[in-house]
């Protein structure tokens, strides 16, 4: 998967974008998912299942 350039109007079949949209989604979805791990860690270690 590449990683559309921002001079580069011709190709538009790109899914990852270089933009503001991309970047924030991106790291929105990263900062979630960290949460998310971290939640279950938490729960996995208040019932002592680790």
């Amino acid at each position: 998967m590449q990683i559309r350039d921002e001079d580069d109007n011709t190709s538009e079949d790109y899914i990852l974008q270089n933009n503001k949209k991309t970047r924030f989604g991106a790291t929105f979805i990263i900062i979630v998912l960290i949460i998310l791990i971290a939640a279950v860690a938490m729960t996995g270690v208040y019932f002592d299942y680790w």
